[in-house]
């Protein structure tokens, strides 16, 4: 029974220990913003490469979302007489859920393990001690500038993939259905607040920007210096990276349309 409890209060003590690890990395890079906009170039290189190397996929997916969009709620809307609403209903769709949540599921899954193999490596390779050893701070030089770089890139993607998806809902709408375009777009633009819907879906990309980023930053940083501990890492930061994007999802939908 000793022995037991004994584990049982090691796993809690050692949970405990890497949240509060997390805890002072995340205030650190919160107290980094200012020094990162110092050197813009740095911050210029991690949002092309995070979020240039990730638009394809962002662009394509959203794409064929669309097109699904299009063709199921064409489906349902034509048994009440109201097709024309199909652009209204595939924008809010889009700019409310599937477009923050899908860009950030896929961002995680693209620039995210990128990120955490990145900082692994380099922790493997004793880059992070040398620069240690040579009064850089690796926080500062490493970390800070690919944290802010994924939290800009990420809202971009997420307009992306939204812009993207709305063009091919209406190439399916329009196009293959045979929805009035004028209808379509007319919906869409009366249905449609900026502030309510689009707002709040800038909002949710943001803090998914936010929370994959620093999961993979933070994975990365802690990896074991192995070539193991670097793909635990990598496939830790999918996971829990893509659980917290769901689970911010609920919480941010119930505070954002009172549901």
């Amino acid at each position: 029974m000793t022995g037991w409890l004994a584990r049982l209060g090691l796993a809690v003590r050692r949970q405990l220990a890497d949240i509060g690890t997390g805890a002072r990395l995340l205030l650190r890079l919160l107290a980094l913003a200012a020094s990162v906009w110092r050197r813009p170039a740095l911050l210029r290189d991690q949002v092309h490469f995070l979020g240039n190397h990730s638009l394809s996929i962002i662009a394509t997916s959203g794409l064929f979302v669309g097109f699904v969009l299009a063709l199921q709620g064409y489906n349902v809307l034509q048994l009440y007489g109201s097709a024309d609403s199909l652009g209204l209903v595939v924008t809010l769709g889009l700019v409310r859920e599937l477009g923050p949540v899908v860009a950030a599921l896929l961002f995680a899954g693209r620039a995210g393990t990128s990120l955490t193999a990145e900082i692994g490596l380099m922790r493997a390779g004793e880059q992070l001690a040398a620069m240690e050893m040579m009064a850089v701070d690796p926080e500062r030089r490493i970390l800070a500038p690919r944290f802010y770089g994924g939290v800009i890139a990420m809202p971009l993607l997420a307009a992306v993939f939204s812009a993207v998806g709305v063009l091919g809902g209406w190439l399916v709408g329009v196009l293959l259905l045979g929805v009035d375009g004028g209808a379509f777009w007319g919906q869409m633009q009366a249905g449609t607040d900026v502030f309510k819907d689009v707002g709040n879906g800038v909002v949710k990309s943001l803090v998914f920007g936010v929370a994959v980023t620093f999961v993979a930053v933070l994975q990365g940083y802690a990896a074991k210096p192995t070539p193991e501990g670097v793909a635990r890492a990598t496939t830790r930061t999918v996971v829990m990276a893509s659980l917290s994007v769901l689970a911010l999802d609920f919480v941010l939908t119930a505070l954002m349309f009172r549901l």
